[in-house]
């Protein structure tokens, strides 16, 4: 698998339901595998790519991300094209390498990678039964780049932001629950007073959506 990855692998032989999980700018393939054991009560498959962008944070420690960030913040959109392909390669390889149940696997987002959960379920719906973006958005570029496609009605997402999030403000997040209702996606937005970070009570927010909108509703389809 060309990218690094962390996994949390359930005991069994599956197939698992099976949680992508993005992470932010200056994070690495480890910093949201720590959710691993409160969602689905451990018994999910979760898989933790990382971004294949390399910056120095501190002398000696690295950070990484899904494309680089400019002076101005304009996302490069050939770098962007090719993470996104990294990343659909990445779920093809794990495909092949996991016990992953297709009908069950939900893409998480944080921040930059939010903005790569959006591209992926905006462009190929099939492939999840969920979005999640936290503390993210919906770039124009992006959402403007990807045709309507068949399978996005009612499609569930959850967008959980910050009220004082600093880096990316509140309005963004707003802005990108409307333009998913535009598509006529199943959209759980919250707010919470927090910065850009995961609460204990956000993490509870997405422990209980995933249950109720995901897993649980499809198990009895």
């Amino acid at each position: 698998m060309d990218l690094m990855y962390a996994a949390h692998v359930p005991s069994g032989e599956g197939p698992f339901p099976t949680i992508l999980m993005l992470h932010g700018w200056g994070a690495n393939a480890h910093d949201l595998l720590g959710l691993a054991p409160v969602l689905h009560g451990g018994q999910a498959l979760v898989l933790c790519p990382q971004g294949p962008v390399a910056f120095e944070i501190s002398q000696g420690m690295l950070g990484f991300g899904w494309w680089p960030i400019t002076e101005d913040r304009e996302i490069d959109p050939v770098a962007f094209d090719s993470a996104s392909k990294a990343v659909e390669s990445f779920l093809d390889e794990a495909g092949r390498r996991y016990p992953i149940d297709p009908r069950k696997t939900v893409v998480v987002g944080f921040s930059q990678g939010g903005v790569m959960a959006y591209d992926l379920v905006l462009r190929n719906p099939e492939r999840f039964a969920g979005l999640v973006a936290l503390s993210s958005w919906l770039p124009d570029h992006v959402e403007k780049g990807v045709p309507s496609q068949p399978g996005l009605e009612n499609f569930p997402a959850l967008l959980i932001h910050g009220t004082e999030d600093p880096m990316i403000p509140v309005e963004r997040a707003q802005e990108s629950r409307q333009k998913l209702l535009a598509r006529g996606l199943n959209v759980h937005y919250r707010e919470y007073e927090m910065q850009h970070e995961i609460r204990p009570e956000a993490l509870r927010e997405l422990v209980v959506w995933l249950e109720e909108k995901v897993f649980n509703l499809i198990q009895l389809a």
